[in-house]
């Protein structure tokens, strides 16, 4: 039990801005970190969705109620995801050999691609956030739940493009099979709940996840000959970012039939 505490800890310590007590980073404890990690996603989304309904209450500016919408989650997380979106949008859009590629997310300097994606990312998303309801917000809340079980599931089950980094830390010290049934659990319970509260903006979501999800895989494999810690953090915003357009577009189509 101690030994989950201290997982627990380590985890909202690493992947959040939440304090959190003191903990050793040894291997015992590290093992089942990211059997925690969606639990990051349930603050995200549990603030998201009561800032939707006290921004309706209060029947603040929408502008500034979308803004703080897309910027809940930066706070939670202290943007360490961004980072690994903005690394791998450097090394991506590089065009060198693998190898150099697996240098430049290391790199601590953002290039002129990481710049442009971030542009892009934030408007797109506060686009994004304009169009979205009430009705829709639900989906999205559950969307960073899913998107942090889909990251962690990837670290335990896909190859690492190599032996060095946090992923490889926590993927070779975590107990893998728990971490896989875990991760499942919480990806398997949060997409029920997008269906089961709406079953086209649901569907959309999921849809949109389940295709970035592949293209995660596909680009991993291919670019980098597996994931590290960037990859996981350029999945999880994507995903996020995806979940939130499904939402929409499901809004849309619903407004129509």
């Amino acid at each position: 039990m101690k030994q989950l505490w201290n997982s627990f800890k380590i985890a909202f310590a690493m992947y959040s801005k939440i304090p959190m007590p003191q903990s050793h980073w040894t291997k015992e404890n590290m093992r089942y970190i990211m059997c925690f990690f969606p639990l990051i996603g349930v603050v995200i989304g549990a603030l998201t969705w009561l800032w939707g309904l006290l921004g309706l209450k209060l029947e603040v500016n929408h502008s500034f109620y979308a803004v703080v919408l897309l910027l809940i989650p930066v706070a939670v997380t202290g943007g360490i995801h961004l980072d690994g979106l903005l690394d791998t949008s450097d090394a991506l859009h590089s065009y060198q050999p693998r190898e150099r590629k697996l240098e430049i997310l290391k790199d601590s300097h953002a290039g002129a691609f990481a710049i442009i994606t971030a542009c892009v990312y934030f408007l797109f998303y506060l686009g994004l956030y304009h169009e979205i309801s009430l009705k829709g917000l639900p989906v999205v809340c559950l969307g960073f739940v899913l998107s942090r079980a889909l990251g962690g599931f990837s670290i335990a089950a896909f190859p690492m493009a190599k032996n060095t980094g946090l992923a490889a830390t926590f993927s070779d010290n975590a107990q893998k099979q728990c971490v896989k049934v875990v991760c499942l659990v919480y990806g398997c319970v949060a997409g029920l709940l997008m269906l089961v509260y709406h079953p086209l903006i649901g569907g959309c979501a999921l849809l949109a996840a389940a295709l970035e999800y592949l293209c995660y895989y596909r680009v991993s494999m291919k670019e980098f000959g597996g994931i590290t810690g960037d990859l996981a953090g350029f999945h999880m915003q994507l995903c996020e970012l995806a979940i939130t357009l499904g939402a929409v577009v499901g809004e849309i189509i619903g407004r129509g039939m």
